[in-house]
């Protein structure tokens, strides 16, 4: 007899979350997070989501339009200050660990099992970026987290209404990122070809799948009147990129942590072979067919299956519980080994260190994005200011990407600056500058592509973030600019750049 703390599946009972331990390790991680989220500063692309959540659209050209909102929204709710716009990214990763304690129970493990799922996924190098940089990975994530918990209550419960609230979030995800039907997708051709097959049959299956194009359909339909801007993008991100099998495995194994990474196999391993879970093996099956698809499409694009790892470290951490259990010893020197690569994932990934030390103590390459911009704002705004006052009335800034033209966007209360311009991804769009504009103060533009297009131009000033961190604006010129050789509207798409930061 059934009590409401368990549920019936098709292979034996779904075990209820323990709320007290699991909420403990989901606190402990807020915390950890709120104390060094305003740590350092933002990096390029939270800089650029601010600008662009300036002006909210349906769409931009190189991606949907939920992670700008989310960080205006987190510097209308909560100050627009390095804190408040990771907020939301916080927020996401701690629906991550949750999500994963989910995950563990409805496969039958324990409260050892959860919490090991919480604290093992929290404090993997994929969860803890995605937790503490607001990257389009970060809502992202906590959807195909989402998705597969909503996948295995339908596969083992044999509830096809599960499948509703997949296909919803699926809908919702891809308003952050588009690599989510490859979730779906994957899952669809894992039904085809180990089962339970019946649930292609299921009304609830496709009424999700609908229930997916219904939401998404504006998102879509921006790609479609825009020409499918998206592939464009994407054509840009996989070009001179390439990786094999091996490299891919170690790559995952860096998400994950080394200390994980045997439990993120068993897990896989468990999932396809054991017989308590046969109908969840799909999940196992379209994590497989998904890197495999990645690998022959976007061999780069490790983070494209990174949302399949938290279901398969969730089951692996369900094993390991059974495993550990079998011996006394086993737990503490288990328990200590992941502790050790616990933390050390977060020094090298958090900002822990002073940030004098970044360039020493890093595993991301983010976090060199951090520092520097307070004085590149400065060196512009003092070349601004060094202009005659009639030149000031006709000037602009040009920079050579989203990361800069974020920072000036977002410092210009205590920089005063004129109008800013840069022909990167979605800001190309919002130019040509005015014809009037016969003044620039160019940031980090190409030298030789100045002294091509105007009559004159002086360097002055050189681009130092103060550490010596070689990032891509180091040594760069900040250069005043007069005289444009021909009209802005023929210049222009000179300018325009297509690709990541």
């Amino acid at each position: 007899m059934l009590t409401a703390e368990s549920v019936a599946t098709r292979t034996g009972r779904a075990v209820p979350l323990a709320r007290r331990p699991v909420a403990v390790v989901a606190a402990l991680y807020a915390g950890l997070l709120f104390l060094l989220a305003g740590n350092y500063g933002l990096t390029a692309d939270e800089l650029y989501f601010r600008m662009l959540g300036d002006e909210p659209r349906w769409g931009y050209f190189d991606q949907p339009p939920l992670t700008p909102l989310l960080a205006k929204a987190g510097a209308v709710l909560f100050g627009d200050t390095v804190w408040g716009i990771r907020l939301p990214a916080l927020l996401c990763g701690v629906a991550v660990v949750v999500l994963a304690a989910l995950i563990a129970a409805e496969l039958g493990g324990g409260q050892r099992a959860q919490v090991l799922a919480a604290a093992a996924v929290g404090t993997s190098v994929s969860v803890l970026v995605m937790s503490h940089f607001l990257l389009t990975n970060s809502p992202d994530l906590v959807a195909w987290s989402a998705v597969a918990l909503f996948a295995l209550r339908a596969l083992l419960r044999g509830d096809g209404r599960w499948w509703l609230a997949a296909g919803a979030t699926c809908g919702v995800a891809t308003y952050a990122k588009y690599v989510i039907l490859l979730l779906p997708l994957t899952l669809l051709v894992a039904l085809l070809l180990v089962g339970p097959r019946q649930e292609l049959r299921s009304r609830w299956l496709w009424a999700g799948a609908g229930l997916t194009l219904l939401i998404a359909a504006p998102n879509l339909i921006y790609q479609v009147a825009n020409g499918w801007p998206q592939l464009v993008m994407a054509q840009s991100l996989a070009e001179g990129t390439w990786s094999d099998g091996v490299l891919f495995a170690l790559d995952v194994a860096i998400l994950v942590g080394p200390a994980v990474a045997p439990i993120l196999v068993a897990g896989l391993v468990v999932l396809l072979r054991r017989p308590g879970w046969r109908p969840a093996r799909a999940l196992a099956v379209a994590y497989l067919v998904g890197t495999v698809l990645v690998l022959a499409l976007a061999p780069s694009g490790i983070d494209y299956t990174e949302g399949y790892l938290v279901p398969l470290v969730a089951a692996g951490c369900v094993v390991a519980d059974e495993w550990l259990s079998r011996g006394r010893a086993r737990w503490p020197a288990a328990v200590s080994v992941l502790s050790v690569f616990a933390v050390l994932q977060v020094v090298l990934i958090l900002p822990v260190w002073p940030e004098r030390m970044v360039a020493q103590y890093t595993l991301t390459s983010l976090t060199a994005e951090t520092v520097g911009w307070p004085q590149l704002a400065g060196q512009v705004a003092d070349a601004y200011a060094a202009l005659p006052a009639d030149e000031r009335s006709r000037a602009v800034v040009l920079t050579q990407n989203f990361g800069e033209a974020g920072a000036l966007h977002w410092m210009r209360d205590d920089h005063p600056l004129p109008q800013i311009y840069s022909g990167h991804n979605e800001l190309y769009f919002r130019g040509p500058p005015p014809e009037s504009a016969d003044v620039v103060i160019t940031v980090a533009v190409d030298e030789d592509r100045l002294a091509r297009d105007f009559r004159e131009c002086t360097a002055v000033a050189r681009i130092d973030n103060g550490h010596g961190l070689d990032t891509r604006e180091q040594g760069r010129a900040v250069s005043v600019c007069r005289g444009p050789r021909a009209p802005w509207a023929e210049l222009w798409p000179r300018y325009r750049v297509v690709g990541p930061y």
